[in-house]
């Protein structure tokens, strides 16, 4: 149903069809003064500008058009379920009335991070991911974004460069002087073309990922029951998906050098009885890790637990799998670096 205003012309002058932010700015004239101003509180700066020019210019707008606003505004929300906005429903509103390679660009950045502009986008980024990308800027570029964030952001993600070029870029910080418009539009083109664009794509997760950390989530019946099912069903799919999975066994495929690292990150309290379920090549990879005394101790604790559920091993197994995730998404440690393939055997 289209909506039409009139101008204050007395004898009606042709009706004409109003905009999504005019029919905004008559719904809030509608609304009143105090029930429109706790609707504009929740409202970004921006929204209420285009709001509010669109108000300053409505003219006289006749009973017949606020009723109509009203009224499909009402018609929207009849429904009990209300209204479903997802990526899909959205990039399909999009390819409706936008080139492909428009569409993309734009779902990219809604995938990405959040924020209304790119620098409260770069503020949700994880610091371990924005370093990593600054690691391959130049010191200046690096200073022009960082210099940009809450202070506590940028603290956290100069504590994660190497000492020199982190030194470096807090220099050109402190000497920094008035960035351009130009300099600082090129910035930000380039961190939404090579960056931001890439974090969005990057959030559409690989299905066979996905399913990998399913399985890794089932216990052992659960797991061994449904890949053996999915075998059956599609062997070259299953065998995709065990590639992709990283179990408590696959530990001992990682190199001495991460193990150590790992080590030091889980929770000790959950190794004796993760490890009162573990092979002796496993409970040897850690005590390898572990001076002599502490190793001693780690054996003595095993042993002092007697009979336990197999549920109650998995469970410390699964939390210490998640530590390392945590540490291998944090690029602390590669779960792809295998030593070659080989499983290590003291």
């Amino acid at each position: 149903m289209e909506t039409s205003a009139k101008s204050d012309d007395p004898f009606g002058a042709p009706a004409v069809a109003l905009t999504g932010k005019q029919k905004a700015a008559v719904l809030m004239l509608a609304l009143g003064r105090d029930k429109a101003a706790k609707i504009l509180r929740l409202l970004h700066e921006d929204e209420i500008r285009d709001i509010s020019i669109s108000m300053s210019t409505l003219g006289l707008v006749r009973a017949e058009a606020v009723e109509s606003v009203c009224e499909e505004f009402s018609r929207n929300f009849e429904s009990p379920e209300g209204l479903v906005g997802t990526y899909e429903t959205t990039e399909e509103f999009l390819r409706r009335a936008l080139p492909p390679d428009q569409v993309e660009k734009i779902m990219d950045e809604i995938r990405g991070p959040a924020g209304r502009t790119m620098w409260d986008k770069l503020g949700n980024v994880q610091e371990t991911i924005l370093a990593n990308y600054l690691r391959s800027e130049y010191p200046q570029t690096a200073a022009v974004i960082l210099s940009r964030l809450q202070p506590a952001h940028a603290a956290r993600v100069l504590a994660l460069l190497p000492e020199d070029y982190a030194t470096d870029v807090m220099m050109r910080i402190l000497h920094m002087e008035t960035v351009q418009r130009d300099v600082l539009d090129s910035v930000e083109a380039t961190l939404r073309s090579e960056f931001i664009s890439t974090l969005g794509r990057s959030a559409r997760r690989d299905s066979y990922e996905l399913l990998a950390e399913v399985f890794n989530n089932f216990d052992r019946k659960t797991e061994s029951r449904l890949m053996e099912s999915m075998d059956k069903r599609n062997h070259d799919d299953m065998e995709k998906v065990k590639s992709l999975m990283f179990t408590f066994e696959d530990i001992k495929r990682l190199p001495r050098e991460s193990l150590m690292r790992i080590v030091n990150q889980i929770d000790r309290e959950k190794l004796p009885l993760a490890l009162k379920g573990a092979s002796d090549t496993e409970r040897k990879l850690f005590l390898q890790c572990m001076t002599k005394r502490a190793g001693s101790i780690l054996l003595e604790e095993i042993s002092s637990l007697g009979p336990v559920r197999v549920k109650d091993v998995e469970t410390a197994q699964a939390e210490i799998v998640a530590t390392i995730k945590n540490m291998a998404n944090a690029g602390e440690i590669d779960l792809t670096d295998s030593a070659g393939g080989d499983e290590i055997i003291p």
